[in-house]
């Protein structure tokens, strides 16, 4: 089969290359996974830089979630038959033709969705309902700032918010890609080069919002707390800025808001049950037709560089997904 393969870590993502590999037998627990989709994801780039904390042995292939049909079935394999579509967990090894992966990363495909999005959903509306429901408790009729509102995880945030209620007001630096946002069902939108402090106290009456939603970090959680509701939750997503910034903290004692952090995979291994409960709920959304991941650009296989490079020149809105 075929992969595409880092064989040295690299600030350039060209140095992926195209082998053919011989994929073993599944293992016990295991299913082989022959894969239509998989999505591609910032920490993609960053194991390639070898800057994730997760430091896979070289040579490995990319692709942390991906999606396609159960091709052989391992020793002790119970649920799954060949046959059947399921999305997968990866880790890594996605950017590939197949993979053997543990029976228990996977799940069925909810309702109809094509490959490609069934690639594209997981981690993205996880991270927004933890996020949101978990950790922010949002309720509706209160409003939500969804900051990198265009990129993967914010644009499933603007979503979930819309879902559970909220006024979402989203921030991007790019009119042309605050389009979709909009379409997405957005009710404000607000470009950041300019600013957005008083904007969002104008769209709110000064108020402020009440949860935050911020995968960017730096500069943006910076002016996020001039912003802020009394009892608001400013949730920490990630540093897309490139820089973690920090806060005083009289202002959180001053304005009575809280910092919270936001792990949506460690939620889950810290508290299973929980875990489980909170990817069926996003399952069930997904089922019922009533969340969609947007997906800018689809590349094949050969290409797969070219797809994290979109993502790292940041030209992408919602999700980029490689197809097999």
């Amino acid at each position: 089969m075929r992969a595409m393969r880092v064989h040295e870590l690299s600030e350039d993502i060209s140095v992926l290359r195209m082998d053919e590999v011989e994929l073993p037998p599944p293992g016990k627990g295991e299913v082989r996974l022959d894969l239509k989709a998989c999505s591609v994801n910032f920490p993609d780039i960053l194991m390639i830089q070898g800057k994730y904390q997760f430091k896979p042995e070289l040579p490995f292939s990319p692709g942390m979630e991906g999606a396609g049909v159960v091709a052989a079935l391992g020793e002790g394999v119970t649920k799954l038959k060949v046959g059947d579509r399921v999305v997968a967990g990866l880790r890594i090894g996605g950017f590939a033709e197949a993979v053997n992966v543990a029976e228990a990363a996977c799940r069925p495909i909810p309702g109809k969705m094509d490959f490609a999005k069934a690639a594209a959903y997981p981690a993205a509306y996880l991270t927004a309902y933890v996020a949101l429901v978990c950790r922010g408790h949002l309720q509706k009729g209160e409003t939500l700032l969804v900051h990198g509102s265009t990129g993967g995880v914010g644009l499933a945030a603007v979503e979930m918010g819309k879902l559970l209620g909220a006024t979402v007001i989203a921030t991007s630096a790019s009119d042309e890609k605050l389009k979709v946002v909009k379409e997405r069902g957005a009710d404000h939108v607000i470009n950041v080069n300019d600013g957005f402090r008083e904007k969002v106290k104008e769209l709110t009456d000064g108020r402020g919002a009440d949860v935050i939603y911020d995968p960017v970090g730096g500069d943006v959680f910076d002016e996020s707390v001039r912003c802020i509701a009394w009892n608001g939750r400013l949730l920490i997503i990630g540093f897309t800025s490139g820089r973690i910034p920090t806060v005083s903290v009289n202002m959180p004692l001053i304005k009575g808001f809280s910092v919270v952090g936001v792990r949506a995979g460690e939620y889950g291994r810290r508290d299973p049950e929980a875990g489980k409960a909170n990817i069926e709920a996003v399952d069930r959304l997904a089922a019922e037709g009533k969340i969609d991941p947007y997906i800018c650009a689809r590349f094949p296989l050969e290409r797969a560089a070219d797809a994290m490079r979109m993502l790292q020149e940041r030209k992408a809105v919602g999700k980029v997904v490689i197809e097999m």
